[in-house]
Formats: C-alpha cells, sequence, structure tokens
C-alpha cells in the first residue's frame, strides 16, 4: 500500500472512532432514564374531582344518543377509598334521552372492586323517562364551570362556623339543576336537613345562593 493510501485509511479510522465515542454518551443516559422510569412505582389511585370522571362518562354516553342531557351528578363510596374536599373514588351521572324518553346512568371509577364496581367508564341499562320535570332541569354545559372540589371549599367557607361545632363532618355532594335557582347548583349538605348544615353553591360563579 501506497503511503498516500495508508494515510487515508488512518484518516478514515480516527474519524470513525470519533462518531463512535460522540454517540455512546447521548445514548446510554437515555436507556437508564427510561429503566429508571419504569421502575419507579405509580402509586395507589386517589379519588377525583367530578370533572375529571365527568367527560368520560359524557363522551361515552354520546355514543348512545346524540340529543343528551345531563341531569344528575353525585359521588360515590368505593370500599378501601375515602371520599373527602369534593374528590371521590366513584362518581355516577344520570343522562337522558329527549327524542328515546329514556334515560341511563353512568359510573367512573378509579379501580376495580369485586363484584360490583369495575375501573373506569360503565354505562346502565336504558330506563323509560318521562321528561323534564321543575326539579329535574338539564344541566347546561357552558354553566356547569365549578368543578366539585371548588365548590366544596366554597360550601365549607359558607358553613365554617356550623363545621367548628361539628368537625369530622363530610358532606352529601350533588350537581342538579331546578327552577329554584338561576343556574346549576352543587347541593352540600353536611349532618342532616334539619340539624345540619345545607349550602347551595352557583356551578357557573361558585357564589354561595339562598333558596327561593
Amino acid at each position: 500500500m501506497s503511503p498516500a493510501l495508508k494515510q487515508r485509511a488512518v484518516s478514515a479510522m480516527a474519524v470513525a472512532v470519533l462518531l463512535l465515542v460522540g454517540c455512546s454518551p447521548s445514548t446510554n443516559p437515555s436507556a437508564g432514564n427510561e429503566s429508571k422510569a419504569a421502575s419507579q412505582p405509580t402509586g395507589p389511585p386517589e379519588p377525583v374531582p367530578a370533572k375529571t370522571a365527568f367527560w368520560p362518562m359524557y363522551t361515552s354516553a354520546r355514543n348512545w344518543t346524540t340529543d343528551l342531557v345531563v341531569l344528575r351528578l353525585t359521588p360515590k363510596e368505593v370500599p378501601g377509598f375515602k371520599n373527602e374536599a369534593g374528590k371521590a373514588a366513584m362518581w355516577q351521572a344520570v343522562f337522558a334521552s329527549p327524542s328515546l324518553h329514556q334515560y341511563r346512568v353512568y359510573t367512573y371509577a378509579i379501580a376495580t372492586v369485586p363484584p360490583d364496581i369495575r375501573k373506569g367508564v360503565v354505562a346502565g341499562l336504558r330506563l323509560p323517562w318521562g321528561g323534564v320535570t321543575r326539579d329535574a332541569m338539564p344541566i347546561e354545559l357552558s354553566s356547569f364551570n365549578i368543578d366539585s372540589d371548588a365548590a366544596y371549599q366554597a360550601g365549607a367557607a359558607d358553613a365554617a362556623a356550623w363545621l367548628k361545632k361539628n368537625p369530622d363532618k363530610q358532606p352529601t355532594v350533588e350537581l342538579a339543576n331546578s327552577d329554584r335557582f338561576p343556574a346549576p347548583v352543587w347541593y352540600l349538605v353536611w349532618g342532616d336537613k334539619r340539624s345540619g348544615y345545607v349550602a347551595f353553591v352557583d356551578a357557573n360563579t361558585s357564589k354561595v345562593l339562598k333558596k327561593k
């Protein structure tokens, strides 16, 4: 081999070595990061506010009927989890179809607990629906701006004096609409209706309302 060819071969080998050295640091950390991410524990599921559960249920219900109306949204209990501060391990929504004269109950749960609770969205049976009443009016989605955890904070602030005398009370919670209020409301009851405390929180503004 001539001196010129030898010099070219040595130069080519040097370039190849430099390329290998330059590439290796960028690939190893990436592989290490992926391995680290895969080994990190995810932790148990946690209760969620209403909107986190509502939109998957709404999307599923839209596959049933396009003239969908929302009538009610309530939290439910799941064994092994604690509902608090406006968040729940399971939410239940009632949807109706004016054209079909039917309604269906959908649920969204953060975990599966046999035999009755399944993780994710579950659609109930189609049942006869008599239509809108003054006490069960459709919830306008444009007025559903306040999530359940924010509604809880507003209601708890209004009930602060009562809760100071009755600590550790968790309210029943429901989102509904009726002709008693100008917009859908979060209905919170600590204790019972007679000796407890009731707060109506506007689902559009978070303002605590007084019953008409």
